[in-house]
């Protein structure tokens, strides 16, 4: 069995693949844990890595949650009046 990826690496990758969707298309969890074991491969990264990435991002600010209709993984907005 091939060694997995570091979390680091996933967490990284998955990042930049919810900032290269954004405006596009909203991911959900599942969409990256897919996207990450395609990427990776099976032997490299599991569901549970993934899962582990998620929640890296979540907690780190790097990512927020949304909801519509169903939930999605995005890049924290900027408010208007923020700026």
């Amino acid at each position: 069995m091939a060694e997995q990826a570091k979390l680091e690496e996933v967490v990284e990758a998955m990042f930049n693949m919810v900032k290269d969707s954004t405006g596009l298309k909203k991911l959900k969890p599942t969409d990256l844990t897919k996207g990450m074991i395609e990427l990776f491969g099976e032997d490299k990264c599991d569901k549970k890595l993934a899962k582990a990435a998620i929640r890296e991002l979540i907690e780190s600010g790097k990512c927020v949650y949304t909801y519509f209709g169903g939930s999605f993984i995005e890049v924290p907005h900027k408010e208007g009046s923020a700026n």
